[in-house]
């Protein structure tokens, strides 16, 4: 018996993408309506002759929040963001939304409706439905899980599998401040629970924190891309890092990619706070996450139409598979692209 338990798996050995490799890797369709599964942002469904959108996320206290320093209104709001991203991430429009929540004996009335008041607010902001869902008691503090359903913008989808050699590669926004704005916050904890009766010192880092605590899902960019006639040929959300988010196109994609480290567009405030931490302001961006940017590709001759698009940057090209996945420095040496992101097991 001993010796069978320690010839299973430890699931830290495969981490997050590795097992649902494994969980899902002999999975089979029956269903025509359903177009597409496991493997992108969301999943596509046919009902008809129209595309329907459908993604989760799960959010454990302690897990991926500390509601030490989180309030539950951001909470709330930022809970639907990052469902409502998966979807703009597929070039698709969120319409629906269902909530369901494990409640923990420590959290009050006033509490869930301050959570739910967050939730209402990205909502309404967005143009979303909160049409459903559930709740429960908790043993292991908050747990939130929700499901979106949204609709494509163009005739299809945008998937992860579609890059193809020489497109431009472009991200929206800049890139490492939620993570940068987590370390200020983790730095600052014990002071938020007022161990020593000092307060948490904050001022300077406003912008950072805003980013970890109530992003925004880039639904500007999404509209700017369809209302000047460009559809991209991938596009993934940046949630684990820009370097997770390029691998998984790459291999989605069976190509390489080349990107160059002095295009990847990071914040003032960011490249201040990384100092601060003698860190890297690139390693915040590579391997950070929860910035909830857009990464997408282009065809080459897109370039000047994307280059007269407000905060879109170029940072490289697809190249084919053999050409590896680098980041090419200044003075031209290249660096594997490792996903080096935060391992949720």
């Amino acid at each position: 018996m001993n010796q069978a338990k320690k010839d299973k798996t430890r699931l830290s050995e495969i981490g997050e993408f590795g097992l649902i490799e494994r969980l899902t890797r002999d999975l089979e369709n029956i269903n025509s309506s359903s177009r597409y599964g496991v493997g992108d942002d969301a999943a596509v469904l046919r009902y008809r002759d129209k595309d329907v959108l459908v993604s989760t996320d799960l959010l454990l206290e302690g897990v991926h929040f500390n509601l030490v320093y989180t309030p539950l209104k951001h909470l709330g709001y930022k809970a639907a963001i990052v469902n409502f991203s998966d979807i703009y991430a597929m070039n698709g429009r969120p319409k629906q939304i269902t909530v369901s929540i494990g409640i923990s004996s420590k959290l009050k009335l006033e509490d869930i409706e301050t959570f739910y008041q967050g939730l209402k607010l990205a909502c309404k902001t967005y143009g979303v439905d909160l049409v459903g869902g559930d709740t429960s008691t908790s043993l292991t503090g908050l747990t939130i899980s929700i499901t979106v359903l949204g609709e494509a913008l163009s005739d299809e989808p945008v998937y992860r599998n579609s890059a193809l050699e020489n497109d431009l590669i472009c991200v929206s926004g800049n890139l490492g401040a939620a993570y940068l704005g987590l370390q200020v916050l983790e730095r600052e904890r014990k002071l938020f629970e007022g161990e020593d009766g000092t307060s948490p010192r904050l001022d300077g880092y406003e912008y950072i924190i805003g980013r970890q605590l109530k992003p925004e899902a880039r639904k500007d960019i999404v509209e700017a891309l369809h209302n000047n006639n460009i559809v991209p040929t991938s596009m993934i959300d940046i949630s684990d890092g820009l370097a997770s988010e390029l691998l998984h196109i790459s291999k989605s994609s069976d190509c390489g990619c080349h990107i160059y480290s002095d295009k990847i567009p990071v914040a003032k405030e960011s490249a201040e706070a990384a100092d601060e931490f003698n860190m890297d302001p690139l390693t915040a961006a590579l391997n950070g996450g929860e910035d909830y940017e857009l990464l997408f590709t282009v065809g080459l001759n897109l370039h000047d139409k994307i280059k007269q698009l407000n905060d879109i940057s170029i940072i490289g090209h697809i190249v084919k598979k053999e050409k590896g996945s680098l980041m090419i420095s200044p003075d031209g040496t290249g660096i594997e692209i490792k996903a080096q992101g935060w391992n949720h097991l």
